[in-house]
């Protein structure tokens, strides 16, 4: 008896070892969140060693594990019809809401799911919730793009996916098919989805040949730059669950088809180092030393190396494309897009990218509204819909649903 107490004690000791982490105090429900990161960890290294063992790829492996869990999320919104089809050769799900009188107009929203272009299930589970809620909230079509991902493509793949998929559903054949106002089309997306959606916007809006547009994005915690890995975002969050540093940059090499061992001259902003020539143009769209609040930046410093990398920007060209990296658009690409939405969160690592892009909208004459949470963290949306139900994901989606509600 003694042993097996003996045994239960270690064991008990080993695994709350291993949930516990430190995390900032006003974080929202750290003990939920560490029960969170401790799975979504060990998914990550089962999936590290599948891929050292050359079992699997790891992302495969991770995104297996996270199928699984999503599975278990009980679907929402029964009432609201489901249409899988294709739009251009691209995969999509079409949420009709009931109830429509004859000859009326819906809203919608084209959504676009995030997990670094490698992760998600985008027809089940969080995101099928989530859109199944905008669709019964709103009254409103709401197309979820369900895009192609890495491994098996790279970018610009994701991207042309899509831009495919939006220019399709804002042709007018498409809206009269759903009976869907041309004035009141929204684009969403969150995380890699929120890059995408940002990315589409802008492509949308300086598209002379498309006659409908965007009237408004949202953009929930988008990642929309690949150049400074240093932020003060970066450098506050690196080790806050669930997005870390080294692991949005590993995403970012995965997206762009890059070499994986290029992770460590990314995190220290080699790439961007004051000997690379190639990316002088571009320091001021990302300067957060200008972009941000003295309270964001508070005593963070910029890295800025001497001498970097360099063959990386040349290696990698992308990380120059605005395609890729929105945040990197000219100003007069800027101005053509619409209305935004920007939802980030005080323990993200991506939350400079959001407050950046907000800033260099406004410069340029574009209407945006920042809802930033101060106990909010990477991923917050998603898990609003999971058993643990964080309470900073259900007020983040009630906020940019009734922002929908006003203003679409």
């Amino acid at each position: 008896m003694m042993k097996l107490l003996c045994g239960i004690t270690l064991l008990t000791i080993a695994v709350a070892h291993y949930v516990y982490i430190p995390l900032p105090e006003q974080i929202s429900e750290p003990w939920k969140l560490m029960l969170l990161d401790a799975t979504f960890r060990g998914a990550v290294w089962m999936g590290d060693v599948a891929h050292w063992m050359g079992l699997s790829h790891s992302v495969r492996v991770i995104n297996s594990a996270i199928i699984g869990f999503e599975s278990l999320v009980p679907i929402t919104n029964n009432e609201i019809r489901v249409e899988d089809t294709l739009f251009d050769g691209v995969s999509v799900r079409v949420y009709h809401p009931n109830g429509k009188k004859e000859g009326e107009l819906r809203r919608a929203v084209v959504f676009i799911h995030g997990g670094g272009w490698a992760l998600g299930a985008p027809k089940l589970g969080s995101y099928d919730s989530l859109c199944r809620q905008m669709a019964a909230d709103l009254d409103a079509v709401v197309v979820n793009v369900d895009y192609r991902m890495a491994p098996d493509v790279h970018f610009p793949v994701p991207y042309d996916d899509c831009v495919k998929a939006a220019k399709h559903f804002l042709s007018v054949e498409t809206l009269e098919k759903y009976s869907v106002d041309p004035e009141r089309v929204a684009v969403c997306g969150d995380s890699a989805g929120g890059n995408l959606a940002a990315a589409v916007a802008q492509r949308i809006g300086i598209d002379d040949n498309i006659s409908v547009k965007f009237k408004l994005q949202v953009l929930i915690y988008p990642v929309l730059q690949a150049l400074d890995f240093n932020t003060a975002s970066y450098q506050q969050n690196q080790n806050v669950p669930i997005l870390y540093r080294k692991l949005m940059a590993r995403f970012w090499l995965e997206y762009l088809g890059a070499d994986p061992d290029l992770i460590h001259s990314l995190l220290m902003n080699n790439h961007t180092a004051l000997d690379q020539s190639l990316v002088s143009s571009t320091r001021a769209k990302l300067d957060w030393t200008t972009l941000l609040s003295k309270r964001m930046i508070k005593h963070f410093k910029p890295v800025v190396p001497v001498t970097g990398s360099p063959n990386l920007l040349k290696e990698v060209p992308a990380f120059l494309d605005a395609r890729a990296a929105p945040l990197l658009a000219d100003e007069d690409v800027l101005r053509m897009v619409p209305r935004a939405f920007i939802l980030t969160g005080e323990h993200d690592v991506l939350r400079d990218d959001g407050i950046m892009y907000a800033r260099r909208l406004e410069q340029a004459g574009v209407s945006v509204t920042n809802d930033h949470f101060e106990d909010g963290f990477h991923g917050c949306v998603s898990v609003a819909f999971w058993p643990l139900h964080f309470s900073v994901g259900i007020r983040a989606v009630q906020n940019y649903i009734a922002w929908l509600q006003e203003n679409l």
